[in-house]
């Protein structure tokens, strides 16, 4: 059974930092690609940042040159390194992970953001 865990959200202030990591378990495939996609209050979940395994990225408008999306050195994780962070980016973030192997989409279970202003 494949398995994505999050951690590192958390409560922080308006212009801080938070990095959020991603580990996968329970398949042999790279999940490709790999990202973030995030669920504000009253809102739809909306893609944050992806990556694939060759390493090319794209980034919501909303986050671009603040948010930055990386793949791991060991075999299916990421991570979201965010930078100045704004009370719209309090949400809860999930971890994804598309398998073209199983034809499937992975999500974990959320990890909470809260950005005070």
């Amino acid at each position: 059974q494949v398995r994505l865990v999050e951690s590192g959200g958390g409560l922080v202030q308006a212009g801080g930092s938070l990095r959020l990591s991603c580990a996968a378990s329970g398949t042999v495939f790279t999940l490709n690609p790999m990202g973030w996609y995030r669920q504000g209050p009253g809102k739809q979940r909306e893609v944050v940042a992806t990556i694939t395994s060759g390493g090319i990225t794209n980034y919501a408008d909303s986050v671009k040159g603040r948010f930055t999306v990386s793949r791991g050195n060991a075999k299916n994780t990421v991570y979201l390194q965010m930078s100045d962070l704004k009370p719209e980016d309090t949400a809860v973030y999930y971890c994804n992970g598309y398998s073209a192997g199983r034809l499937s989409d992975y999500w974990g279970q959320g990890t909470q953001v809260t950005v005070s202003s």
